[in-house]
């Protein structure tokens, strides 16, 4: 499965569901004393009582509360009077009842009306239901989508919102779902992540599906001399990217045919650059990128075709590992960082800006967002070039997650010395135009330290970094 997984759909209430856009605003005429026109829509179609009640009062004089009160009363006489719902929705939902996909209401309209036409509607329908009165903010703010979301226990990048108003489009929009609008009195235009239809019949539980983005989930690996250290090392990474369900590896370190290695078995596509490099995808690869003949150290880069018309760049960088900075204990740890640097430059200039672009690696360094007191330069530079880092994106705070990836097995340095080996995170993956569903480092089994390894279910001294991402067409 490439696309994400429908987790659940978010219906608006008035002029999406029931036709009471039309009474909302003969509601407002009423109170407003006057025809309402087109230049008025931004301040009636899709707002809580309470803002066009202040918009009234501003040109009225009258008390706020006043005109509020008025307002609740002419628009719940109207709906009480009869609502009628929308072509199509009922048979939508009773569509995605059958298939198992929970539903909820996020209206601005106040408890006392949402729960008249829930009577009408059948409560039943819906999971949970929101309105102006369940959370601080309200539409066009994106809190009661979020809110809906966290009580359905869903991922809004999961759902799909039905909306009917621009107001309630941003509101869907801002809290991460994807949109399917039906306007009501209103035109609204499509837009990446927005469909627009002029109705919900025929509108199907599988049609809503095809709106959602696409998965890709990344791995950063450095395979550790291709993995030699460990007995049967090819299959136990074999088995690692069965278990975590990676679309695309950027490999570092792969002494040559590991990625060829890899991809075969798992039938997959590859391109190997130099001795070090390389990168395997279960989705066809349909450019390659860089020197094929890097050295050691340097970077390449695939672009990978999710789907037809959803492609994005995946790129491998390994920078040089000599005169590691968080070994420096006087003076400037970064002193020696000017090697790094121009390697990374150097892989940000060959970025295409025009795609969606991912950039994993090993690149001894740490990060500058993972503390106050080194500004380290090499992930300074990518965050200069636009590129954000999508393990910080899902877990901001780096006491609670400090995402170590050196060393699962080098407590104490190799060298013998007995001397503490510094835990950093130094294994990335950075993007440029997508959005992060969730971020993890991966050790598999409890590796033994250095030199006792042989036997370790993780073949490698570093931790794998995995990303999920969405990405649109």
């Amino acid at each position: 499965m490439t696309r994400l997984p429908l987790q659940a759909v978010l219906f608006d209430m008035d002029g999406t569901l029931v036709d009471t856009e039309r009474l909302w605003w003969e509601a407002v005429e009423r109170v407003a004393g006057r025809a309402l026109t087109e230049a008025d829509e931004a301040e009636v179609l899709g707002r809580p009582v309470e803002h066009t009640a202040d918009w009234l009062a501003a040109a009225t004089g009258a008390p706020v509360a006043e005109l509020a009160d008025v307002l609740h009363r002419e628009f719940a006489d109207r709906v009480r009077a009869g609502i009628v719902p929308r072509p199509g929705a009922l048979d939508l939902l009773d569509a995605l009842a059958r298939d198992g996909v929970p539903t909820a209401l996020v209206t601005a309209s106040p408890r006392a009306v949402a729960d008249t036409v829930l009577e009408a509607l059948g409560a039943g329908r819906f999971a949970v239901s929101v309105t102006a009165d369940d959370t601080e903010r309200t539409k066009p703010d994106p809190d009661p989508y979020l809110a809906a979301c966290r009580v359905l226990g869903v991922d809004p990048a999961g759902c799909v919102a039905v909306e009917d108003t621009a107001t309630g489009v941003a509101s869907a929009e801002a809290a991460g779902c994807t949109v399917l609008a039906v306007p009501s009195l209103a035109p609204i235009e499509a837009a990446p992540g927005r469909t627009v239809v002029a109705g919900l019949e025929g509108v199907t539980p599988s049609a809503l599906r095809s709106l959602l983005p696409y998965r890709l989930r990344v791995m950063s690996w450095n395979l550790w001399y291709g993995g030699t250290k460990v007995h049967d090392h090819r299959a136990k990474q074999l088995k690692v990217i069965a278990e975590t369900g990676v679309d695309v590896v950027g490999l570092q370190e792969t002494y040559g045919t590991a990625a060829e290695e890899l991809a075969d078995a798992l039938g997959w596509y590859h391109h190997r650059a130099g001795e070090n490099l390389g990168v395997i995808s279960r989705y066809p690869i349909t450019a390659r990128f860089g020197d094929p003949d890097v050295g050691f150290y340097g970077a390449a880069g695939v672009r990978v075709r999710v789907h037809e018309g959803v492609e994005a760049d995946v790129w491998t960088v390994h920078l040089d590992y000599k005169e590691y900075g968080p070994y420096v204990t006087d003076g400037d740890p970064t002193a020696h960082e000017d090697v790094r640097l121009a390697q990374m430059q150097d892989a940000l200039g060959r970025l295409d800006d025009t795609m969606p672009v991912v950039l994993v690696g090993d690149f001894n360094s740490p990060s500058h967002l993972d503390g106050p007191d080194v500004e380290w330069p090499v992930t300074k530079a990518a965050e200069d070039a636009g590129l954000r880092d999508s393990y910080r994106e899902a877990h901001p705070d780096p006491t609670a997650h400090p995402g170590h990836t050196w060393s699962p097995i080098h407590p104490v340095h190799e060298d013998g010395s007995g001397r503490p080996e510094p835990q950093d995170r130094i294994d990335f993956v950075l993007h440029r135009g997508l959005r992060v569903l969730g971020s993890e480092t991966y050790v598999s089994g409890h590796p033994r330290p250095w030199p006792d390894v042989e036997h370790n279910e993780w073949p490698s001294d570093h931790a794998a970094v995995i990303t999920t991402f969405s990405l649109r067409e």
